[in-house]
Parts: C-alpha cells; structure tokens; sequence
C-alpha cells in the first residue's frame, strides 16, 4: 500500500463510526448519480425543451435553497443522526414515486418529487458534514474530508456512467427503483453509527424555540466571524459561474458530440474523478492551512480557465482532459473550504453555518443555470460561445477573490499569529 493513501485506509479501517457514515454517504450518493440520467431522460422523452430540461436543475438547486435556513436549524436543534436517517427514508419515497410519470401531463409530478427529494437533501446535508468532526479527531478531519471527496468523485464517476448505460438497457423505471433503495441502505448504516453531538443548552433550546430567531442567530455568528464568512463564501462564488458549465455539458453531449447520455456519461466521469484528485493535489500543495484562503481563489480562476478551453475544443479527448482539470481545482476548493468551516465553528453553529453555505451555492447553481437556459432557448448564443463567456468570467471572478477575500484573510492570519506570539 502507497504511504500516501496509508492514512486514509487506516481511518476507515480503525474508526466504525466514520466507516458506517461514510459508507452510508456512498451508497446514497450512488443512487443519486445512478439515477439522474434517468430523470433527464423522462424530461427529455416528453418534451423536447432544453429549458424544460435546465429547469429541473433549477429546481434541484432551488429547493435546496428554499429550504437550506430551517434544515441548518433542524440540524443544530434537534438529533443529527436521526434526521439522516428519517432523511433517507423519506427521500426513498419520493424517488420511487418518478415512476408514476408515464405522459406529459404527467410530467410536473416529476418536478415536484424532485423537490421533495431536494429538501430532504437539503436537512441531510448540513447534518452529516455537521457531524465529520465529531466522529473524527481534529488531526483526521482534512483526510475524512478528503475521503468523503474523493469517494463522492468515485461515485460520481461509476453512478454517472453505468447510469448512462443503465438507462438505455434496464430502462427509467428499474433505474429509480434501485435509486430509493440506496436510500434504505444508506438509512440503515446511519442507523448502525454512533455520532455524538453537542447540544443546545436548555437556555438555548427557549430562547430558539421560534425558528426564525434561530436563523437569525445563526446569521448574526457567521456575520460577527468574519474567518468563518469567508470560506463559507468560496462554493458560491464557484458555482454561480460552474453551475452554468455543468449544464452546458449535457447541450455539449447532444448537440456537439452527438453521444446522448453516454457522452454526458464521460463527460460528468471526468468531472468526478477530477474532483477526487483536486483535494489531495491542493493539500500536497498547500500544507498550510493558512494559504488555503488564497487556494480558493487560484482554484476558481484555474477552473474557468479550464473551461474556456473546453469552449475552444470539439474534440472528446480534449474535452475530458480539461473538464477534469477544471474538476480538480473545483475539487480543492471544495475541500479547503469545508474543512475551515469544520475547525472554525462551534458544533451548536455548525448545522447553521452549512446550511447557510448550501443556500449561497445553491442560488448560484440556480441563478447560473436558468441564464444558461434561457439564452440557449432564446438563441442568443451558441453553447460553444456561452461556455467561453461563463468561464471567463469564473476566471475573472477568482483574480478579484484573490485581490480582496484573500488579503482580508492575510490580515486575520497576522493578527492571530501576533496574538500568539
């Protein structure tokens, strides 16, 4: 065995309670990317509308969104672990129930099933990253981090791909059902883990009874610590312009390389195990943990600088390369800044604090995709055009990170060092 992935074998192998999360998370994220093909391609068999099609994403996203304020309370108030697993549960339902969309005018059922399966995304999330650090010791928490990464990029890569095969020869129906089952399976290894939490004082507990008085406190911490606001920043500055890009690459799949769902397939491959090498990359990069701010920045000018290449190619080959060059960067953002956001919050924040993060990045994702989808279906400019143009400004976007966010963070690290001293 290589001494650089010893660590992260060891973590899996010794520690139980992070093993049944982690492969509870791997089971259910496979399902995701099993199945999403297989919604695609319900959307694109009763209507032939790219908008309809990016409107599903939006969907997603937004739903994420709408509901990201109360999970982030749910998740700080109340059992995370029973949560995931209800989460998981729920979610088996909704999937299970896409079956039912047999016509068009069947087709919103989709949309709505969707959303449902989204909130409760929206509620498992923030718990289970809430809770890495407390089945891990400090020390372990970048490589939990980082084994979570790269497992969801593995999973992302097998599910995106045989998922793509498996909806052309098993069909949507059979696809979706194996979906809700990875949920069940999922709910089961959360149910077998042991995750301690911290919680909420009894004074607490009173003074937070309304909802909306928890958000706002969870808002007023992430404002007053501003070493917390800046990472939890970096995802949605990333995906208000790689939301878009991603989505470009289902139009690139069909109306450039004219491959459908298996050249979508290689496509996200790509993007999967690129974001699985970008965190071990960056962190060999960048031991630091006080550059990782100005990782962040680099990373998201590399990806849209990436990504403008793939605007300039038409090869598949070419395009594989610098999607998964664009994907790893992205990869190192991701992890940086989750990690950061796990070491500088208190546990009783930190359901409020990663659901505020999903918010940011969700509405990007959504904002970022519907333009998409609407200047394509307006025909205002090609998709080889529109992804130059997206990742340009990405591109542009992580230089003024770099020139604000990333001094800013200088100043706290000189501050803190000179406390220390």
């Amino acid at each position: 065995m290589s001494d650089n992935l010893r660590p992260y074998f060891k973590l899996i192998r010794e520690n139980h309670d992070f093993r049944r999360l982690w492969i509870a998370q791997s089971i259910s994220n496979f399902g995701d990317w099993f199945g999403l093909l297989a919604l695609y391609a319900i959307i694109g068999r009763y209507s032939d509308s790219e908008f309809l099609l990016g409107l599903i994403i939006v969907v997603k996203m937004l739903s994420l969104a709408f509901f990201s304020p109360i999970a982030g309370y749910f998740a700080d108030r109340f059992n995370r672990r029973r949560l995931m697993i209800l989460c998981d549960l729920l979610r088996a339902v909704a999937v299970l129930g896409i079956i039912l969309v047999q016509s068009e005018t069947m087709l919103w059922l989709a949309y709505v099933l969707t959303a449902v399966q989204m909130m409760l995304s929206a509620v498992f999330e923030p718990a289970k990253t809430s809770s890495i650090p407390n089945v891990t010791s400090e020390e372990n928490l970048t490589n939990a981090n980082i084994i979570s990464t790269a497992t969801w990029s593995i999973i992302f890569t097998t599910g995106m791909a045989i998922g793509g095969f498996a909806t052309e020869w098993l069909g949507t129906d059979m696809v979706l059902a194996l979906d809700a089952l990875t949920y069940v399976i999922s709910a089961w290894f959360v149910f077998r883990a042991v995750i301690p939490q911290k919680r909420l004082s009894e004074e607490e507990l009173y003074r937070t009874r309304n909802p909306f008085k928890g958000i706002k406190e969870g808002l007023s911490y992430l404002f007053r610590n501003r070493h917390i606001l800046r990472p939890s920043l970096a995802k949605g500055v990333s995906t208000a312009f790689l939301g878009g890009l991603v989505y470009l690459l289902i139009i690139v799949s069909e109306e450039v390389l004219m491959m459908g769902s298996i050249g979508l397939g290689l496509l996200y491959a790509a993007r999967g195990f690129g974001t699985g090498i970008g965190p071990v990359i960056g962190r060999r990069i960048f031991q630091d943990e006080k550059d990782w701010v100005l990782l962040m920045g680099l990373a998201i000018t590399f990806c849209g600088s990436m990504y403008m290449i793939v605007g300039l190619v038409n090869s598949l080959s070419l395009m594989l390369i610098f999607v998964l060059l664009a994907h790893a960067a992205s990869g190192a953002n991701w992890v940086s800044s989750t990690v950061l956001l796990q070491k500088r919050t208190r546990d009783t924040f930190r359901g409020r604090i990663f659901s505020t993060e999903w918010l940011l990045f969700t509405i990007g994702n959504s904002i970022s995709t519907i333009i998409a989808s609407l200047v394509l279906e307006a025909k205002i400019m090609d998709v080889k055009s529109l992804i130059l143009v997206y990742g340009g400004l990405m591109a542009l976007a992580g230089i003024i990170w770099s020139f604000t966010i990333t001094q800013n963070e200088k100043e706290y690290q000189m501050t803190l060092h000179g406390s220390d001293a």
